[in-house]
């Protein structure tokens, strides 16, 4: 029985707690807790550990946030492993960039029946196109900071991420028509949504990322009004680097070899620590890609209009009607209805400038 585990306190109300958490799963035994509060536990204990060592557990844990390739990319390649990690804290609020399609913009795809799906790999409605590329199966644990980091049950996450071409559906020129690579999931009673899609492209100026919204729950993702959290994924440098080599990531091996996690201009102000993910697997059997996000839901979401800047992939944009399902793009590359005229960092996606993203 679980109150019988002499590592348990009951309090005088008789709540068990572990190490000063209350458990979620009160007639459940440790072992059964659920991810978010292994997590939890291992990232304390690795704390602890760290007190013993500090000096070496900084060193270590540098090592890891740089995710060196010398070494690393000869374990993704061998045994498909990375033994990047992430630490515990709020997941950073980043910007949703310039192709969200979520209403910030013009378009809102979130709004089409259909978008709640685990499998993004093709669009869906009046279209079925797929998209290639190296298999990808991506879980986000969520937890919610204001319940000791108990699994966020309910709240619905919405997940988008550019091509092996670096491209975005519904921007992008010849997908103004697709909505590929976009899916909203609502996390079971573990916290947890799982995708299914293909390892993103890394583009001239930007890390390898994949970009997420949290909402209070599926009823509320037409408006980012309800938003509980805006942030991203950082794709490890050994897993990319793996990732690129293969048919389908044209030029994404020269534009890793040009940034670096402390120069992108969303993660490098803390090197991604808090959204390195972690990713098992291998190329001909996919790679698994990891991530947990806790969120506080008192602090306030932020929607990064003015820093999305830049002109859209050339052919992109959302229509002048708003909530459409494509659009043409504006003459002369203006950027979407939202977007801001310019001033924020510029790089490339595909072969064309955007902004800060």
């Amino acid at each position: 029985m679980t109150d019988q585990d002499p590592r348990l306190q009951r309090d005088a109300d008789g709540t068990l707690h572990y190490e000063g958490r209350r458990l979620a799963h009160q007639d459940e035994p440790l072992a059964d807790q659920g991810l978010g509060f292994d997590i939890t536990t291992m990232v304390t204990r690795r704390r602890a550990l760290g007190a013993l060592g500090a000096g070496a557990a900084v060193a270590g844990l540098a090592a890891c946030s740089t995710s060196s390739s010398s070494d690393s990319s000869t374990s993704a390649a061998s045994d498909g492993g990375s033994d990047s990690t992430t630490s515990d804290g709020e997941i950073p609020e980043e910007t949703n960039g310039p192709y969200p399609a979520d209403g910030t913009n013009g378009v809102n795809v979130l709004t089409e029946s259909g978008i709640v799906r685990s499998d993004i790999t093709a669009s869906f409605g009046d279209s079925t196109t797929a998209v290639s590329g190296v298999p990808m199966t991506l879980t986000l644990t969520i937890t919610n900071m204001e319940e000791d980091n108990a699994p966020y049950a309910g709240v619905a996450v919405y997940v988008w991420h550019c091509t092996g071409d670096g491209l975005y559906s519904l921007y992008s020129e010849g997908l103004e028509n697709e909505n590929f690579l976009r899916g909203v999931q609502v996390a079971d009673e573990n916290g947890q949504v799982t995708f299914t899609s293909i390892m993103p492209g890394c583009y001239a100026g930007r890390w390898p990322h994949i970009h997420f919204e949290v909402y209070p729950d599926e009823a509320s993702i037409t408006s980012t009004d309800n938003l509980l959290a805006t942030s991203q994924v950082a794709i490890p440098q050994d897993v990319a680097e793996t990732v690129y080599a293969e048919d389908g990531y044209d030029g994404s091996t020269e534009n890793l070899a040009n940034i670096t996690l402390d120069s992108d201009n969303v993660f490098g102000d803390d090197g991604g620590e808090l959204q390195l993910a972690t990713v098992e697997g291998d190329v001909a059997s996919g790679f698994t890609v990891t991530l947990p996000v806790a969120i506080d839901p008192s602090t306030e979401p932020g929607v990064s209009g003015g820093d999305m800047g830049g002109t859209p992939p050339s052919g992109g944009g959302p229509s002048d009607g708003g909530g459409g399902m494509g659009g043409t793009p504006p003459e002369g590359g203006t950027p979407p209805s939202g977007a801001s005229d310019g001033g924020g960092e510029s790089s490339l996606v595909g072969n064309n400038l955007v902004g800060s993203r």
